[in-house]
């Protein structure tokens, strides 16, 4: 299977080297590596000529001058939709990557298996691990059945199908929605240990804080199920007072009557699927 790489990157001096090289490792090399250098005053550029330079027939670059204030979603996505322009539509699949990344080697031939074991498979994607002490352990933040947004890899025809990716903070919980919603599947394989160099949400502002109860409403999730999501989250990342900004977010974006991200109908879908998630784990069915 052909498969298509495209890197948002916005001063990633420090890491983009390893995941540039961890790619050029693979043991199924990908069609092509773009990296979308969005608006970086570091030396990123820099470490992309000479990638390119080197090893002109895997990656290339293209720059994008968008604002430097980083806030989930909008940024990143902005950058990864306006590489989709320049890439060659022939692929297989697509893949979303963050530039602090260590893949291990055999990572994408793993992932083609899965595409290749199932039709219906529509994304697949192994899990982010963070070092801790001297120890690489689970960055803990998400379900096990869910991908991480550091590293979508989607079926083309799934991705199409979805309408590509939202930029806005929740993309990545709302491609997987879509793609319950239409019938595909989502794998994760625990064997794929990708090396995440830089934690989640180091570089957001403090504005950002409210983004998540506002992602949750543009889900369509409701109060309640936007209440329990909430107080999860919080707990996971050891933060209870988060609990009061993300309901704080969604009771703004709710009174300022925001759009969804999603139609009434795929909203009703998400309600359900997630209601039958939270009462599976609570009764262990």
């Amino acid at each position: 299977m052909n498969y298509q790489i495209i890197i948002p990157a916005h001063n990633e001096e420090k890491f983009i080297a390893l995941t540039l090289d961890s790619l050029r490792n693979q043991t199924v090399l990908p069609k092509n590596v773009l990296v979308v250098n969005d608006n970086s005053t570091d030396g990123t550029q820099a470490i992309l000529d000479s990638f390119c330079f080197q090893y002109p027939e895997l990656f290339s670059s293209v720059s994008l001058q968008s604002d430097a204030k980083h806030l989930p979603g909008s940024k990143v996505i902005n950058a990864f939709n306006f590489g989709t322009v320049f890439i060659d539509k022939e692929y297989d699949f697509i893949v979303k990557a963050d530039a602090d990344l260590i893949f291990p080697e055999n990572y994408f031939e793993t992932i083609i298996g899965h595409f290749l074991s199932d039709p219906k498979i529509g994304m697949a994607g192994g899990f982010a691990f963070i070092e801790k002490n001297g120890e690489w352990v689970l960055e803990n933040l998400t379900d096990k059945d869910h991908i991480r947004g550091a590293f979508k890899a989607y079926r083309k025809e799934c991705f199409e199908q979805i309408g590509g990716l939202k930029a806005a903070m929740g993309w990545d919980t709302v491609d997987e929605l879509l793609c319950k919603f239409y019938g595909w599947k989502v794998v994760t394989d625990a064997s794929l240990i990708v090396k995440h160099l830089k934690p989640t949400g180091a570089n957001y502002n403090k504005t950002a804080r409210f983004k998540q109860g506002e992602a949750f409403y543009s889900l369509g999730y409701g109060f309640t199920i936007t209440a329990i999501a909430s107080a999860k989250l919080a707990m996971l990342k050891k933060k209870p007072l988060l609990f009061f900004d993300y309901i704080r977010g969604f009771l703004k974006a709710k009174s300022s009557k925001r759009p969804l991200l999603v139609t009434a109908e795929q909203a009703k879908f998400i309600r359900s699927y997630r209601l039958q998630k939270m009462k599976g784990k609570l009764f262990g069915n």
